[in-house]
């Protein structure tokens, strides 16, 4: 089967995140974001037909949102990717409007950006389709700058990706913005949704978003100042900044595993013990090394465990040590490993950074056995 044209940024072993473009536009779109998501995601966008690298032929006059949401979902089986978060500008987001109703069991998360429910009826799309079959894209690009962007900002691949694309391709998927009406299925949306609008967006402006925000249960709607209807490409720090909010539990997640790893009573004293000062060291340690490093499925707790064990002994870091080891216990590790890791540590630490990691392994053992 052709697939649709992709490209994919980020570990092979993080959370997979799909982005979806607008009508006209290439995954270009996603430039400035894509970067900056792909340190914590597996990144893939992707092109519509007939747009950037996609074979015209995929899709074919009267096609549905549907039909793109199909090819998104081959792209993903093909990557090997059974459960994803996903987000998408305009046409990109009803995708992920349509995906989130009928195939719910394949998203983690939605986000839709200056995008809609509905697209104002079928007319305009149908008008705009018969004018693509019969004049092609350039008179259409000609005015991209004021249907995409507020004030004088461009971006000139995009503007040359729209007058690049497939004429066919393009009204076919014009067939399907005109086609495509989820109002009274949103309710229905049960993954956590976020909606963003530009307030400058004459295309989906924010009253469109709204109408999603108020039928989704528990969704969250941003309005970005200043930002027109290609959001990502005019204010993607604004974007950026909700996309990582939305997507990126990593302190929640993280405080889970911390309590899970070193125990409730450990991180209790330390909830107790943070300031202002230091609130946002505990914030970063919660995200950072427990959000994203340990939550890693490519190393066990296990394997973490001792490698954290050897990294302390050599720094002669004892008093995290006594902590380690009692969490390297909860992490499987009998008392026998351990000290074959200590033992280990005695050839390429040294002799007396390893006298001192026993001597603290020994005594948290023994209090942990009752023995102290």
């Amino acid at each position: 089967m052709t697939l649709v044209n992709h490209h994919a940024e980020g570990p092979a072993s993080a959370p997979p995140l799909l982005l979806g473009p607008s009508l006209g536009t290439s995954y270009a779109l996603w430039d400035e974001v894509a970067p900056e998501l792909s340190i914590s995601h597996r990144v893939v966008r992707w092109d519509l037909p007939g747009h950037g690298g996609s074979a015209a032929g995929l899709i074919e006059a009267g096609a549905t949102v549907g039909d793109l949401a199909g090819l998104v979902l081959a792209l993903a089986d093909s990557l090997g990717i059974e459960r994803f978060a996903y987000a998408g500008v305009s046409l990109g987001g009803a995708v992920g409007l349509h995906l989130a109703v009928h195939r719910p069991e394949r998203l983690s998360s939605l986000a839709v950006i200056c995008s809609s429910a509905h697209f104002n009826g079928s007319t305009p799309w149908e008008e705009r389709a018969a004018l693509v079959r019969r004049e092609g894209l350039a008179g259409l690009a000609e005015n991209a700058d004021a249907r995409w962007f507020a004030g004088d900002f461009t971006v000139p691949r995009l503007v040359r990706d729209h007058r690049d694309a497939d004429p066919e391709a393009y009204a076919a998927c014009c067939d399907a913005l005109a086609a495509f009406d989820l109002r009274d299925r949103l309710a229905e949306i049960a993954v956590p949704t976020l909606l963003v609008a530009g307030r400058e967006d004459p295309a989906t402006p924010p009253s469109h978003l709204r109408e999603i925000a108020d039928a989704v249960p528990r969704a969250t709607l941003v309005e970005l100042p200043g930002a027109s209807h290609l959001a990502p490409a005019q204010c993607p720090e604004a974007v950026l900044t909700a996309l990582r909010a939305h997507l990126g539990p990593g302190a929640p997640r993280g405080m889970a595993v911390r309590r899970e790893v070193l125990g409730d009573a450990h991180v209790d004293r330390a909830q107790a013990r943070q300031t202002p000062f230091t609130a946002r060291f505990q914030d970063f340690i919660s995200r950072y090394a427990w959000g994203e490093i340990w939550t890693d499925p490519t190393l066990s707790r296990r394997e973490r465990s001792m490698i954290t064990l050897t990294a302390l002994v050599a720094h002669g870091h004892y008093d995290e040590l006594a902590m380690h080891v009692r969490a390297a216990r909860r992490n499987g590790l009998t008392p026998e490993e351990i000290g074959a890791v200590l033992l280990q540590t005695a050839v390429y630490c040294g002799v007396p950074a390893a006298n001192s990691a026993f001597a603290t392994a020994q005594r948290v053992l023994a209090e942990e056995d009752g023995t102290a």
